[in-house]
């Protein structure tokens, strides 16, 4: 693939159609559940025409266009027809709220915004006193609601349908050969393609300016990274409008592969398992935590000799791949390897328990790969920390996820593992084109295995930010490189780990710095804990919201006989309450790794799901400034001692 500086998305696309015509570019979700497939040669044409037909509306070069939207296969034919235009998207999912709108449409002067359905049109429509700029909606559904039709018409806005720009390109194009696709040779690789206004963990939202090039830039190394074979499928459950989605999705498209939209609803996804047999999910670690809830839950309510049996197999196969890792050099080094020493000391036991595992494969680990098809390759988990005993549970049961790293402002992808050769604990190294370096607080550059700031550069880092030149200049050094804000440390073979962010990090009141990631990935480990989020800032000690798994904690309650007249008194009583403080200290304390200072004082059990725009960002990453915010007063109880 070529990816000289005039190429561009569209111009990938355009080749892909030609390279892959017969194969299936999307698999379109239907309402009744079912997927129609889309072939490559058909896509673009639909693309072709959605762009021409924004040129009949007067659409130019360098226009911004909203695009609010969440999942479906007329996101990404619209985005390329208008990138094909020279025009630029702005995109958000429809749980973007009536701020959000209004900010980034206002900002970026939106005359056209396409909107998903009739509810994404009368949010629009009802800030239009803010948009002064909006001419248009373009609505991907065909009808909507007479009083939403009705208010366009009050606010002056002109209401049309994706399936009508689309008709009416197909006639501008029989008018006017060869004008669209005349458009598409005019671009360049650093021509802007999308202003994505980022999700806002803590709550200021950046409109990040990208180039076709930051994206195709990447896709070099990719492939080799992340192979696919033409036709195979990959089940898409990301919000297609966050920067992560996108560069799977072109991963896939140079590839010749299928994009499937799925939802992360557990019913949901299994059921699309087993209707397209995929070859690779891309999703944040929230979806492989909730395959591997789902699992292991399955298990316990076997029970018996069931569950005894996957639990064991399970625990050797745990055992004989760690030593498999040490063997193999297949862990993260940051002082000179001594395979020997391992090799010494494990070829023994790893042979020996070699017939135990190859029997616990037979019979348990592989009926447990079954449950995600026969083609299936590798899970891609990104955009979040992904927890340790989800990482190892997966690597021992021979199902491959691998983690990859990346931001907005870098189109994403920094690194990730390879499939072929993945390193666990890590994010694998830099990809080709990008360079990486660990910095302390001063800036000077640490050596392998020293934990510091991780800073980026490279052909996919961001033009800046749009409007916003003094966020940009704190965000880039002036010989170029990009401040992530996230803490990381080098292995002696350039392969990277991630230990949290910059922004998170809590201070106590002795001066002790806590990064509360670790932490909470170890709470999460107890099946009774769903979420666990650290709290204490200026404060003598750590204390921690705990997000209780209902379902286990009521099967518990009935396993003890604990009597209760409501749930929430449940979780009130003495019994539930121990039961929390035993699982949080022994799962945080000094034989798991932990220091005095780091270990859990206090707590508050919660019960509300964490939603994504009201707890979580798009990418289900914590906002823990809206925490700090809803719940107040139980952060506050957790220190009444100190005030």
């Amino acid at each position: 693939m070529d990816f000289a500086p005039e190429f561009t998305i569209p111009k990938m696309f355009q080749k892909a159609s030609i390279d892959f015509a017969e194969y299936n570019s999307q698999n379109k979700r239907l309402p009744n559940g079912d997927f129609e497939p889309i072939l490559y040669r058909e896509m673009f044409q639909i693309a072709l025409d959605f762009g021409a037909g924004l040129m009949e509306m007067g659409v130019k070069r360098e226009d911004k266009i909203g695009l609010i939207s969440d999942n479906r296969a007329e996101w990404l034919q619209a985005d390329v027809g208008l990138m094909g235009i020279g025009a630029i998207d702005v995109p958000r999912g429809c749980d973007a709220t009536l701020s959000d709108l209004e900010k980034i449409l206002s900002i970026t002067e939106a005359e056209i915004v396409i909107a998903e359905n009739g509810a994404q049109v009368n949010k629009i429509v009802s800030i239009k006193d803010k948009l002064p700029s909006l001419k248009t909606i373009i609505c991907f559904e065909d009808s909507v609601k007479e009083e939403f039709k009705e208010a366009c018409k009050t606010a002056g806005v002109e209401l049309t349908y994706f399936s009508v720009v689309c008709k009416n390109g197909k006639k501008y194009r029989a008018d006017n050969p060869g004008a669209v696709e005349a458009e598409v040779e005019k671009g360049h690789g650093d021509d802007l393609a999308t202003i994505i206004f980022t999700s806002g963990t803590t709550g200021t939202p950046k409109g990040v300016m990208l180039t076709h090039h930051n994206f195709l830039a990447q896709l070099d190394e990719l492939q080799e990274r992340i192979f696919l074979n033409p036709g195979d499928v990959a089940l898409n459950v990301l919000p297609v409008w966050h920067v992560f989605e996108r560069e799977c999705e072109y991963v896939i498209s140079i590839q010749g592969g299928t994009i499937s939209y799925s939802k992360p609803v557990g019913s949901i996804l299994l059921a699309d398992f087993k209707k397209l047999n995929p070859h690779l999910i891309p999703a944040v670690p929230r979806v492989f935590e909730a395959i591997y809830d789902g699992i292991t839950k399955k298990m316990r309510k076997a029970g018996g000799i069931v569950n005894k049996l996957f639990n064991f197999f399970v625990n050797v196969s745990i055992i004989h791949k760690r030593m498999q890792r040490k063997m193999f050099g297949q862990n993260a080094c940051f002082t000179s390897q001594k395979k020997g020493l391992w090799w010494v000391l494990f070829i023994i036991p790893w042979t020996l328990m070699w017939p135990l595992y190859w029997l616990g494969d037979l019979l348990v680990l592989r009926k447990l790969k079954a449950l995600l098809g026969t083609n299936f390759r590798a899970g891609i988990a990104g955009g979040g920390a992904f927890p340790r005993k989800i990482d190892e549970f997966f690597w021992a049961i021979g199902i491959k996820v691998v983690e990859g790293y990346g931001l907005t402002e870098t189109a994403p992808v920094v690194a990730v593992r390879p499939i072929a050769a993945p390193v666990f604990r890590t994010i694998g190294s830099a990809i080709r084109g990008v360079k990486v370096r660990v910095v302390d607080m001063e800036g000077y550059v640490l050596p392998r295995g020293k934990e510091g700031i991780l800073q980026v550069k490279g052909e996919t880092v961001m033009k800046g930010y749009y409007k916003a030149p003094e966020l940009t200049a704190k965000t880039m050094t002036v010989d170029g490189w990009l401040n992530t804000g996230d803490l990381a440390v080098m292995t002696i073979h350039d392969e990277i780990q991630i230990k949290g962010r910059i922004k998170d990090t809590i201070v106590l009141r002795g001066g002790e710095n806590i990064e509360p990631l670790p932490i909470e990935m170890k709470l999460s480990e107890s099946r009774f804990i769903k979420q666990a989020v650290v709290v204490g800032q200026d404060k003598r000690y750590l204390g921690a919201l705990i997000l209780v798994d209902s379902e286990e904690v009521k099967g518990y309650a009935a396993e003890n006989g604990l009597q209760f007249d409501t749930y929430e008194n449940l979780l009130k009583s003495e019994d539930i309450q121990k039961l929390y403080d035993n699982e949080i200290q022994n799962l945080v304390n000094s034989k798991t790794g932990f220091k005095m200072f780091e270990r859990i004082n206090k707590f508050v059990l919660i019960t509300k799901e964490f939603e994504v725009g009201v707890e979580l960002s798009a990418k289900q990453e914590i906002m823990r400034f809206r925490l700090n915010e809803l719940y107040k007063n139980e952060i506050a109880s957790m220190f009444v001692e100190e005030d």
